[in-house]
Order: C-alpha cells, then structure tokens, then sequence
C-alpha cells in the first residue's frame, strides 16, 4: 500500500536522510509498537494472546548498517507443532545488523549454517534447509538435532522441509529452543495449488505474503549478507521485461539408487539406501545443481540472480523463495547452500554508533480503489463463516467494517500488517446483501457488495 520512490544516493553523511527515503534496507521493514503475537496450543483452536509485540519494533541507520530491533514474533498466529516439539515462540528481544550496501564475494562462497541466515521483514528468522540431523552409518539411523542426541556423521544431512513438515504450523514455522524461525516460503500451506499438510484445517492461520502469480512477488527479507529476498514470483527477464514468472530452483533430485557419492563425484562414506523411509529428497545431497543459461527464470546456486526488481529498478542481486508447480516449497528454498555475498550482518546486542532512526511515513491512500489491494472474499454468498483474504503484502493495517443496507456497522474486523487474512462470523445475521467498507486509518476505500443468505 505505500508508494515509494526509489532514487538512489551514495550513503555519505549528507545523504543519510535521503538513504532513508530510499533504500529498501531501511524502509522495507514492517514496524509495529501496538500489535501482540498470538499461538495455538494443541488441542484448542482459538488463538491464545500473547504478551509480546509482533513485527519489528525499530530500525535505525547509519551511513553504512541498518539496526533492526525486533521479539521475532509473527502477526499471524503461530502453533502447534504437532511433531513433539515442546517450544514456543518466544521473544528473541534481538537487534540485526545489517549492510545498507552488499557486496558480492569474489572468493570461495561462504556456507549457510544452522540457525539465523537471515531475517524476515516482520523480525521472524530464516533457517537455511538444515535441522541439525545427519545419517549416522555406524548406527545405521538418523542422529543429532534437540530431539535425537549426539549428532550424527554430517555427511547425508537431513532437509528439515522434508523431515518436519509435521511440526510446522499453518504458517509454515516453527521454533527451535524459542526461536521461531522459517525455513521455506513463508506463504500458509492452505493456499498452495497442492496443500500437503492438513495442520491450517485444524489450527487455521496465514502467512507473510499471498503467491500471486500475475505481479512480481513482494520483498519479504533480507539474507545475511545484505541481499533481499523475495517470494516465488518476478519477472521472466533479468532486465524486468517479459512478464511474470515462477522463479525456479536451479536444483533437481539426482537419478541415483544408493546414496555412496556426492554429486560432484566424491567417494563418500555411505548414506540410507534409497527406499520409502528414506527417499530421494530428504537429504541435501540428494540434488544436483543444473545451470539453465537459455532461461533466466532459473537461479543460480546460491538460489539467487541480478536482476530488476520494483524496490531496485537499477537491479540488484536478489534471493526468492523458491516453490514448484504446486506452489509447495522447492530447495534449496530461499538462500543456499551457500551465500552469493559477504556474510556481514550478525545479531548485536548493542548498537555502538550514532544512529538515525527510521519512521516510516504515512501512506497516501486516497487514489487507491479496491481493486488495487486485490482482494479475495469467500465463500460470496456467504452463509457462516466469511473469509477476507487480501492478495498483496499489508504493510499497515486494514480495518474492514461490514454494513447493512441502512448503513449500519453490524461487524468489523481487520488485518494486520505481515499478515493476509481474516474472519468474519455472520451466522447471526439476517440473509441479505450486505457491503464490506476497507479503510486505512481515516481514509476509506470503494466498498464492495457480499450477499449473506
């Protein structure tokens, strides 16, 4: 909903105020000092309140680091995680470091590692496709991670989208020790074309942003060496010509039957074999990267490319998170296995330099017509239940209020900033055509008419 203009300056002294206008390092993150994180519990399907803020709480800038002070707590409900996993999410009370200017890495790529590889515009951590578990062939089993002791060889490590897709909740997170972190596309599985994990039937919650295929997915984070990172979505050519595209993983499962080499031929001590509890894919070694030089909608090993992007129309290295035809998660996800950049951001737990803070300014939202924020309202008539799903990211928040054909407010609900969706219980009205008024703080949008029956 913001509309920003993007003038690049050099980051000197005198341009600080101008880098703050400008630089999506700065402005992209979505700021919160009044919204509270929710979880479910299992078992119970109303959300519990929680009393930590949600988003991020500030960011303050230098001439060359943006600070980001954020609980990494979600405005989307979080929970349960349904694979034995005991922890919640709880308030990180974190500060990231990161550079207003990247840079790439000219000599051998830097892994990703376990634990943060990035942040989330909303303060919520990246993993990369790790959990800490790896085949340990003496045992002849799985070992390591908080769950199953002593590590296991870490030669055939396990893909923690594949091995705990039991334990992420509707939103596709999940916490380790606290930390609730993603490690995939942070888009609710219930709104994949595919859905292939019933946990939102139960425990009914969104995500980050909506895949939408027919405009370039928003920016959604930053990975640990500056870079953005965005959803599954951008356009066909480098130079933001083309049209729309899914933007896909450079990444495909090996043909093999037994897992006895690496990719690159590496004679390696050997892994499970090949069958149905251990299948192709649950291990990171079990793909191969395949360049697509005829097609630059395919990334390149660092799941990334240079190319336009709205934020950056003079272009910029650019992670996205990778999904396939389904719109299920395809690794290596968002960034890896190794970082295009320099590994410079870190988490702090002081900022130790004169800093200007960041306020993010107030939208001018008058011009916007309904078909702009690109609604989805569900099911139309309604009869019960009825679902407002805005189809772009909310950077602030939409207040939805639902009139009779007086004009009266029978009901209102809204959706929160880093959030998508919401609900509105019309089991007690009468059948009728009703209108849905939106609106942002005072200004308010073309309504639209709902029949309820």
């Amino acid at each position: 909903m913001k509309i920003k203009l993007f003038l690049f300056a050099a980051c000197s002294t005198a341009a600080l105020q101008s880098a703050s206008q400008t630089n999506p390092a700065i402005t992209e993150w979505l700021q919160n000092t009044t919204i509270q994180g929710r979880h479910y519990v299992q078992g119970n399907s109303t959300p519990i309140q929680d009393n930590v803020l949600a988003n991020v709480q500030s960011v303050q800038y230098s001439s060359t680091w943006v600070y980001v002070t954020t609980n990494g707590i979600p405005a989307y409900v979080t929970g349960p995680f349904l694979d034995g996993n005991p922890s919640l999410a709880t308030d990180q009370n974190a500060i990231f470091k990161f550079p207003l200017t990247p840079t790439p890495n000219t000599g051998t790529p830097t892994a990703t590692n376990g634990g943060n590889i990035g942040v989330f515009i909303n303060g919520v951590a990246l993993f990369d496709y790790r959990d800490g578990v790896s085949w340990n062939n003496n045992s002849q089993a799985e070992a390591g991670g908080p769950i199953m002791g002593p590590p296991g060889q870490g030669i055939w490590n396990r893909d923690a989208v594949v091995a705990e897709r039991e334990g992420f909740d509707c939103a596709k997170g999940h916490p380790a020790m606290g930390n609730y972190h993603h490690h995939q596309n942070p888009s609710a599985f219930d709104l994949d074309l595919v859905e292939i994990s019933d946990i939102c039937n139960l425990y009914d919650a969104d995500g980050l942003y909506v895949i939408n295929p027919n405009e370039h997915s928003p920016l959604i984070g930053f990975a640990y060496d500056g870079y953005p990172i965005y959803g599954a979505y951008g356009f066909a050519a480098l130079d933001g010509s083309g049209g729309i595209v899914r933007i896909k993983s450079g990444y495909q499962l090996r043909d093999i039957t037994a897992r006895t080499h690496y990719a690159n031929g590496t004679d390696v001590t050997d892994g499970p074999p090949v069958n149905d509890t251990y299948p192709l894919g649950r291990y990171r070694e079990d793909y191969e990267f395949v360049e697509h030089p005829e097609d630059p909608s395919y990334l390149d090993e660092h799941n990334g490319r240079y190319c336009v992007t709205p934020e950056y129309p003079d272009g910029i290295y650019a992670y996205f998170c990778t999904v396939d035809e389904n719109w299920n998660s395809a690794y290596p996800y968002v960034v890896g296995p190794t970082f295009y950049g320099n590994k410079v951001a870190v988490k702090v737990t002081n900022i130790n330099e004169a800093t200007t803070t960041y306020t993010p300014e107030v939208s001018s939202v008058s011009d916007l017509k309904i078909d702009d924020l690109q609604w989805s309202l569900y099911p139309n008539p309604a009869s019960e239940i009825l679902t407002i799903q805005s189809n772009k990211l909310v950077e602030e928040k939409i207040d939805i209020s639902l009139l009779d054909v007086q004009g009266k407010i029978v009901q209102t609900a809204s959706i929160l900033p880093g959030t998508t969706i919401s609900f509105m219980d019309i089991r007690t009205l009468h059948t009728g055509n009703y209108i849905l008024q939106f609106s942002i703080g005072t200004t308010k949008f073309a309504a639209q008419q709902i029949a309820i029956q």
